[in-house]
């Protein structure tokens, strides 16, 4: 019984997402449990998931959900909002008894649990903000919570591209969020993994006095907690470096994996979908 223990302990967290959105997870996950071994998978092949139909979402969160299996996970992270409104029972059933934590209701109770004024932004993809479930998954917390939506297409693939602080993405955050400026919201949602990497043209279009929340910061406490109360930590005192997975560009996605995070260009392995 020992043994396997000890094996599930240091078995890897599975993480999936559309493309490069999902780092932010783990970075978040690398911050909060330094020790934790992380497997990987952008699905860079089909990105971006929002504009698709909830047939395609549901075969894909599937899809890639069993290439994240074959690495023995003790648990898997969905970082994709997308696959969290629409799919999220798929990827429950695909893994049989490993815990899954998908990053839509991490975000939302963060959000309940700061707002001052209950009145709460969301912005996401389109299938998202379409599926209501942030919506609906903050009133289910506190019903008299008012919360304003606002789909944000383009931020994905200006997050793909790398565009950090691209005059492109400021004119085109300016038109996304004029109207949530005039709702008198004291918290917004990043209600996709790919927006942190747009954080500060975000912060600096909706103003000072709005708190952000990041979803991979909500999702990496509640990993911790997760694996905290199951004893499922790893004891290693050991750091390792990610092992990444994609299903097309790897050498792009290597790029921006440095850009974004920091640090050294790592392998990307190609796998198929």
């Amino acid at each position: 019984m020992s043994v396997v223990s000890y094996d599930l302990n240091k078995s890897p967290i599975g993480i999936f997402d559309s493309g490069i959105g999902g780092l932010t997870v783990v970075k978040a996950i690398q911050a909060a449990l330094p020790f934790e071994r992380i497997v990987y998978f952008g699905d860079t092949a089909r990105v971006p998931y929002g504009p698709k139909s909830q047939v395609a979402i549901r075969k894909y969160a599937a899809d890639d959900t069993a290439i994240l299996m074959r690495y023995q996970p003790k648990m898997i992270i969905v970082a994709c909002n997308t696959v969290s409104a629409l799919a999220l029972d798929v990827v429950e059933k695909s893994c049989g008894h490993i815990p899954v934590i998908g990053v839509l209701k991490a975000g939302a109770s963060m959000a309940v649990q700061v707002t001052k004024n209950q009145r709460i932004g969301v912005i996401g993809t389109q299938a998202t903000i379409c599926s209501n479930a942030y919506a609906c998954a903050i009133n289910e917390l506190d019903a008299d919570i008012e919360v304003i939506s606002q789909a944000c297409p383009l931020f994905v693939p200006l997050a793909e591209e790398g565009f950090v602080n691209h005059p492109a993405t400021k004119l085109v955050a300016e038109h996304y969020l004029a109207d949530l400026r005039k709702e008198n919201i004291d918290t917004l949602v990043l209600g996709c993994t790919h927006y942190p990497i747009l954080r500060q043209v975000i912060g600096e279009t909706v103003g000072s006095g709005i708190r952000i929340i990041d979803s991979a910061e909500a999702v990496a406490l509640k990993t911790s907690e997760l694996l905290t109360e199951s004893a499922m930590l790893n004891r290693s005192q050991k750091a390792s470096v990610p092992h990444l997975l994609v299903s097309d560009l790897p050498q792009k996605f290597s790029n921006l994996y440095q850009l974004f995070m920091g640090s050294e260009q790592p392998d990307v392995d190609l796998v198929e979908v």
